[in-house]
């Protein structure tokens, strides 16, 4: 678990910028203001394994092209938007030349005017909220596939097995968990019905009158689609399947986590929308072995790979810009086009700093995890962000 810099050190690292600075042209210095404690902690912390897995490979060959070398300054923002904007000032005092974010949009937000403001590129370590980059600002980036876009393949998935009415789950609590509202907007698109709708409170534990609401619905929906995440989607699942209500539940990537799969039959047959599945001879399957090499344990979450990707994403934006000015990488990376990461091949141009990368749809079964398809979403079936 990673420790802010003492003000010492702190110090130590702006006096040592006229010596070694970040923007030396053998070195590019990201700084990195992550939860690695709190509530997202579950998510950026394997995120920052696999982005010092990358650093660690590319050093080791010689650098980015061959030439430059990765560091980084590390900074637990502990899950709290006030401390991710300190950080991020922090960061942009110390001119690094890249900020690497929190997994939420909403920690995010509060950081995403500093580093515009400091024009400096900034990425969310895994926030999927289509409002980020369009909030954020032109330097503001993100590094996993829209919510709007995940809940447009969950949706078509639904609709094709013969699902036509749909409960939602939500919580107006943060960006991410009103994905089930793009859910919602993709069924009627397609000929669903909303059978009704209740809304939560982060880190909720006694769900029973969500529950109670959805057993009174007769018939019962077909299925029950929800963007809760730990501790909030196993309470849930768990007094939901206790309740005897059998339809089919529908997740999106924050319940990819191993407490998911150790849940036995409360959330067998759960789907979900995520960012990969390693399939045999997949970028992926290889990157799970090198974590393992690594670690001496398995990858038991995409996140670890989502953050390695983002070190090959930035690597291809300095070859691209052929230098470190974070004005140059900001253009570079809105550029970028076929990045080929652990999960799948990235691209940012043409985009409003949404990547456009793979989804997977992921299947509950037996407690590992089962792929259900990896489809292409329907263009003209995407919704629009919804800005709160």
């Amino acid at each position: 678990m990673r420790k802010n810099l003492t003000t010492l050190a702190f110090a130590s690292v702006l006096a040592m910028a006229a010596y070694c600075p970040a923007n030396a042209a053998d070195e590019i210095t990201i700084g990195v203001a992550t939860a690695q404690t709190g509530a997202l902690a579950p998510f950026d912390g394997p995120v920052i394994e696999g982005f010092k897995i990358a650093i660690d490979e590319i050093n080791a060959a010689g650098g980015i092209g061959g030439k430059i070398m990765i560091k980084t300054i590390d900074k637990d923002v502990r899950s709290d938007p006030a401390q991710t904007s300190i950080a991020a000032q922090e960061l942009a005092d110390a001119k690094v030349r890249v900020m690497v974010l929190p997994c939420d949009a909403d920690p995010a937000f509060a950081a995403a005017a500093i580093a515009g403001a400091a024009k400096i590129p900034a990425f969310s370590t895994c926030a999927s909220s289509p409002t980020l980059p369009i909030m954020g600002g032109d330097f503001m980036f993100a590094n996993f596939p829209g919510d709007n876009v995940q809940a447009t393949v969950s949706a078509k998935w639904a609709y094709d097995q013969g699902h036509r009415s749909v409960y939602l789950l939500y919580s107006p609590d943060s960006q991410y968990t009103t994905l089930p509202l793009y859910f919602g907007d993709v069924m009627e698109k397609l000929g669903g019905k909303i059978a009704g709708k209740s809304t939560y409170k982060l880190e909720q534990q006694d769900f029973s009158a969500e529950v109670t609401k959805i057993k009174a619905i007769s018939p019962q929906p077909d299925v029950i689609m929800t963007s809760a995440y730990e501790p909030d989607f196993p309470a849930f699942i768990k007094q939901l399947r206790a309740a005897g209500v059998t339809s089919q539940v529908i997740g999106s990537d924050g319940i990819d986590s191993a407490t998911t799969f150790s849940l036995g039959s409360a959330t067998e047959g759960v789907v979900f929308s995520t960012a990969g599945h390693a399939t045999p001879g997949s970028e992926l399957e290889k990157f799970n072995a090198l974590y393992k090499e690594k670690t001496g344990k398995d990858s038991e979450t995409v996140f670890n790979a989502i953050g390695y990707d983002l070190v090959k994403v930035i690597a291809a934006a300095v070859i691209a810009a052929g230098d470190t000015d974070p004005v140059k990488l900001r253009d570079a990376i809105a550029g970028l086009e076929n990045v080929q990461g652990a999960t799948s091949k990235i691209t940012y141009k043409g985009t409003q700093g949404m990547p456009v990368r793979e989804v997977s749809l992921i299947r509950v079964k037996g407690g590992k995890r089962e792929l259900v398809g990896q489809p292409s979403p329907d263009a003209a079936l995407i919704p629009a962000p919804r800005m709160q």
